[in-house]
């Protein structure tokens, strides 16, 4: 035998609520009773002079009333945004700053009040915001560097190449004096990637500064380079006399050393031993009683560290030149 589960109470309340809700709604379509209705319409402000902007901002969007069918009123909620229905806010005639009381405005031009031909709908009044104050500033163009916040750690065995590679580096921003001036940087999304084993190529988001504020990129291409930890051993590496004091002639022997290398293993395999210094100092180190020398050794790159210089100690021979 089966038994068919009455309705818990909770679903009967969301049944009732969603036959009530529409009940009123095609009560409310189907009539041709005129209503009064309040409406979400976006502000738009046209005519800015010629290398000026916005010094602040301003409401996006503006609580308006309007009268019209139920239908109309309805459908005018559904497209609004299809059929771009908004106020205009022209400032060809303003120079520095202007205070607009927004009915005053509306009602002296209300060709600025741009209802479709589709909405049988008709203005009464704003709501909020009653007035607008709206300043002008100077443009300014300016390029300032990225800034990754974003912390990495490579994973065990393998290690982090050099710093992190942004594309672009630098961004043009654009806009008010007053906003523009006073930023240096623009800062990447934070991140944290924890045990990298591969290389990094991802695509960030750069912080949203202003509205106000356009940007040359919105987005930066970030790379970085992690390669596994290897050993290498440079052999032939040439050993060079440095500073030799005039009237004498200074021979090396060994002429040449070997070493061990370790770092990312793309990266060592890539060195020469002519990449590589590995240096006596003659003005330096120089002692008529001491015949073996131990040269410094210089490697320019990423390296985690060289070892087992060999020979540590090398001996110079010295003579005077004739003549």
């Amino acid at each position: 035998m089966s038994f068919i589960s009455l309705p818990t109470r909770q679903q009967l309340g969301l049944f009732i609520g969603a036959f009530l809700l529409a009940f009123f709604l095609w009560l409310f379509v189907s009539s041709q009773k005129v209503f009064i209705s309040e409406l979400e319409i976006p502000i738009e402000v046209r005519n800015i002079q010629a290398r000026k902007t916005l010094r602040q901002e301003i409401p996006q969007v503006a609580k308006v009333r309007f009268r019209g069918s139920g239908r109309a009123l309805l459908k005018a909620y559904l497209l609004k945004n299809v059929f771009d229905l908004k106020l205009v806010i022209d400032l060809e005639r303003m120079q520095t700053e202007y205070d607009f009381i927004l009915n005053e405005y509306f009602e002296r031009y209300p060709q600025k009040i741009y209802i479709p031909n589709a909405f049988d709908i008709s203005f009464i009044e704003i709501i909020y915001p009653d007035s607008l104050h709206i300043s002008l500033d100077d443009i300014m163009v300016k390029r300032v560097p990225v800034v990754a916040e974003i912390e990495v750690t490579p994973a065990p065995g393998y290690l982090i190449m050099g710093d992190p590679v942004l594309s672009p580096a630098t961004v043009e921003l654009s806009g008010p004096f007053e906003l523009v001036t006073k930023i240096n940087r623009v800062l990447m999304a934070k991140d944290t990637l924890y045990d990298l084993d591969l290389p990094v190529k991802q695509v960030y988001r750069l912080e949203l500064i202003d509205r106000l504020i356009d940007r040359s990129d919105s987005e930066i291409v970030y790379t970085l380079d992690v390669q596994a930890i290897g050993e290498r051993i440079i052999t032939e590496i040439p050993v060079e006399v440095i500073n030799i004091l005039p009237n004498l002639r200074v021979f090396v022997n060994p002429r040449t050393v070997s070493l061990t290398i370790t770092g990312g293993i793309e990266y060592i395999a890539g060195i020469r031993p002519e990449d590589i210094q590995v240096v006596i100092d003659f003005r330096r180190q120089w002692n008529p009683r001491k015949q073996f020398y131990e040269p410094s050794v210089s490697i320019s790159g990423n390296l985690l560290e060289w070892r087992d210089l060999s020979p540590r100690n090398l001996e110079l021979v010295v003579t005077r030149e004739i003549g």
